[in-house]
């Protein structure tokens, strides 16, 4: 139990801090006492680096308040004790030498799992190191340092994001990663299927990973032990396809100085996979169906009828209904392949495999040779927000890229491609005080504002304010609340634009992105209710 006086000399000793601009104390509750209590357990050491004696003093006042380990230090006394202590964070204040600055800099990018924060105007040599979490400008407050320290926490991995490791004892659907029900559902009907000789039609995006399933499909069925056969029907120019698929005898055409076999003689006994059979010339569907009906074929440039034993797989990304009505695929071939369909859902429909699937494509880089990188929670929150069109294909490329660029690092937002980042290294802003004459200037811009409603159209184009007073009423108005409705139409509507992307809707809005998350803690708004 924490005792009254102890509390009373803690409040005493940081309100005389206030004066120097080091820490303005806001919302001193009970409340607030006990999420001081709830930090003790958060981070580890906290190493200050910090060459101005007397704020190094203020800022360790701060931490042992608010329940933190730390270390102080200036730059003259920092050596690798030091930095093996700092657990936590790293709170890198004043420098007075540029020479210890640039050495600073190095053992951070060394040490890059340590999440650091500037206290002081360092962001700009600070901004290249992916350890950078954000910046802190003083005065200090509770709540800006509150949500530094959770930032720092989600950069060590302490919340946010939790990956489960994947079983490797049992190898079934191993490379069919993923914990979604729309994954569930395929593994679900690989299971039904694999066990017969049904032809299986996988449809999809491109980049969906059809190819997997139709391996799963081969090795967990009675020819897993045959061979797999993959044909790409949209990469083979239309006059090699038959040669491709039927083999030929010698001296059939120009060029054919011996007998080839094709591929179906090469996966006789187990699984031929046909990708992209939407591409297939009409003049090939035909010879494809009489195979598949008949179980027969002759090479091209023979007369000898060879038996087919081969199970078929077909994928296509096209819209095979569609192409049906215009003509360029037969309906026949289509009742034919279609026997047991299965749909491979795009990456944005199983956001919640993107942790997992990351994992797994760092696994296979690095048994092939390639160095470990270490994506911090907010960069997969980063990724989570992406579209991927590309999907599953797209993401794999994208961490190769990352494995290349960045070996054995760690990666934050800051260092994925632009087209990555939905969100920002974070500036963590004291709280504004303003004197009452600015107060009363505010409110006289608002109700300006509120009222009118002609220049208001020109100021926010494309945004449609929820319905206000065109004239004060005799009764009068409930001005806080009419402004409280009005912010958050326009929240919604920035968000509805932006598809719920914050970061983006904060820019819409012309304000930072904590502040719009703060504002929507606020008014309880969530993504889900976003229309």
């Amino acid at each position: 139990m924490v005792s009254l006086v102890a509390l009373y000399q803690a409040i005493t000793t940081i309100a005389g801090l206030i004066g120097r601009g080091a820490l303005v104390l806001v919302d001193v509750t009970d409340g607030f006492w006990g999420r001081y209590i709830s930090h003790m357990q958060g981070l580890t050491k906290i190493l200050v680096i910090e060459d101005d004696e007397k704020f190094r003093h203020d800022v360790g006042v701060i931490l042992e308040f608010i329940g933190e380990q730390y270390l102080l230090c200036s730059t003259t006394e920092l050596n690798d004790s030091h930095w093996k202590q700092a657990e936590g964070a790293c709170f890198l204040g004043n420098v007075h030498s540029p020479q210890r600055l640039s050495q600073v800099l190095d053992n951070l990018a060394i040490n890059n799992h340590i999440p650091v924060i500037a206290l002081a105007k360092h962001k700009t040599e600070l901004s290249g190191l992916p350890n950078f979490v954000g910046e802190l400008e003083l005065p200090l407050n509770y709540p800006q340092l509150s949500d530094a320290l959770r930032h720092c926490q989600e950069f060590s991995g302490k919340q946010a994001f939790n990956i489960p490791q994947l079983s490797r004892k049992n190898t079934l659907f191993r490379s069919m990663v993923g914990r979604s029900s729309a994954i569930s559902d395929v593994r679900h009907l690989i299971e039904q299927v694999a066990g017969t000789d049904a032809s299986v039609l996988i449809l999809g995006e491109s980049g969906t990973g059809k190819e997997v399933v139709a391996r799963n499909i081969h090795y967990h069925s009675l020819r897993g032990k045959g061979p797999f056969v993959p044909v790409n029907c949209g990469a083979i120019p239309p006059e090699l396809l038959e040669s491709e698929l039927f083999g030929h005898e010698k001296g059939a055409f120009t060029g054919a100085i011996s007998a080839r076999k094709g591929r179906f003689e090469l996966a006789e006994g187990g699984t031929l996979f046909l990708d992209e059979i939407g591409d297939m010339p009409q003049p090939m569907q035909v010879k494809l169906l009489r195979v598949l009906q008949e179980r027969c074929f002759e090479r091209v440039g023979g007369n000898k009828t060879i038996q087919s034993n081969v199970r078929v797989v077909a994928a296509t990304h096209r819209n095979l209904d569609t192409m049906i009505e215009e003509g360029s695929f037969r309906e026949d071939l289509f009742y034919r392949l279609n026997v047991f369909p299965i749909e491979m859902p795009a990456l944005r429909e199983r956001m919640e495999d993107i942790p997992l699937l990351i994992q797994e494509l760092m696994t296979r880089l690095e048994s092939e040779g390639g160095n470990q990188v270490h994506l911090t929670p907010r960069a997969i929150a980063s990724l989570v927000e992406h579209d991927w069109p590309g999907n599953v294909r797209e993401l794999a490329n994208l961490i190769e890229r990352m494995v290349i660029l960045y070996p054995g690092q760690m990666v934050d937002v800051n260092r994925l491609p632009k087209k990555y980042r939905y969100s920002d290294i974070p500036e963590f802003q004291p709280e504004q005080f303003v004197h009452v004459e600015d107060c009363e200037a505010m409110e006289r811009e608002a109700l300006h504002a509120v009222f009118a409603m002609d220049d208001f159209e020109e100021d926010m184009p494309g945004f449609a304010p929820t319905a206000a007073p065109t004239g004060l009423p005799p009764e009068g108005v409930d001005l806080k609340a009419l402004l409280a409705d009005l912010e958050v139409d326009m929240i919604r509507q920035a968000l509805e634009a932006q598809m719920g992307i914050v970061a983006r809707a904060a820019d819409m809005l012309g304000m930072r992105r904590t502040t719009l998350v703060e504002k929507m803690r606020k008014y309880s708004l969530t993504k889900e209710d976003i229309a």
